[in-house]
Parts: C-alpha cells; sequence; structure tokens
C-alpha cells in the first residue's frame, strides 16, 4: 500500500522559511517523478513544483521560482520543499504527488498518489 507522508508546516510570518519533507513508502520510488501541489480556501489545487526521477529536472510554477527549491533524496525515499521568502499568498494546504510518467505535467490527474497534506499559514 503507498503512503505519502507530508511534515513540515506551520505558520510564519511573511518573509520567513519552511521546509517540507514528504516521506514515501510502498512504491519503488526512484521510479516516480514526484510534485508539490497546494490549495488555498476557496481554490483550486494548483502546481507548484515537480522534481524527475533522478534529479536531473525540476520544474517550478512562476509563482515560486526563485523563492522555493524542491529536492529528493532516494536513500530515504524523500522529497523535500525549502520555501523562502514566504508571503501570505502561500498560504495553503501542500500535498506531495507521485508519478510514475517520465513526462513533465503540471495536471493533477497525471499524479497516481497523493498524500494528506501539510499545512501552511503566511502572516502579514
Amino acid at each position: 500500500q503507498v503512503q505519502l507522508v507530508e511534515s513540515g508546516g506551520g505558520l510564519v510570518q511573511a518573509g520567513g522559511s519552511l521546509r517540507l519533507s514528504c516521506a514515501a513508502s510502498g512504491l519503488t520510488f526512484s521510479t516516480y517523478a514526484m510534485g508539490w501541489f497546494r490549495q488555498a480556501p476557496e481554490k483550486e489545487r494548483e502546481f507548484v513544483a515537480r522534481i524527475s526521477r533522478g534529479a536531473g529536472s525540476r520544474y517550478y510554477a512562476d509563482s515560486v521560482k526563485g523563492r522555493f527549491t524542491i529536492s529528493r533524496d532516494n536513500a530515504k525515499n524523500t522529497i523535500y520543499l525549502q520555501m523562502n521568502s514566504l508571503k501570505p499568498g502561500d498560504t495553503a494546504l501542500y500535498y506531495c504527488a507521485a508519478d510514475r510518467t517520465p513526462w513533465f505535467s503540471t495536471s493533477e490527474a497525471e499524479y497516481d498518489y497523493w498524500g494528506q497534506g501539510t499545512q501552511v499559514t503566511v502572516s502579514s
């Protein structure tokens, strides 16, 4: 049974930083591209970042480019999202997701497995 478990969310002031983690189990982690998505209240879930299987390719939404960094440790079956210069607009429930296909996609429908999410709240 595949499980993705996010952690590291919390309350932070604008301009601060947080590091999210997502631990995966029940799948051959190194064969999955991984992504982060987020959903703010009353908004649709949106793509944040993606990292390829071997971490050779990384993609970011324009809204987080230059502030967020996605990384992975295949030995630990874990991905990370380092979030710097946080803004109130970054407030959302953050989800990690696993995609068995190698080609880049920002569509939720392409991802096979999802975590339950971790809440990030940025105060002004």
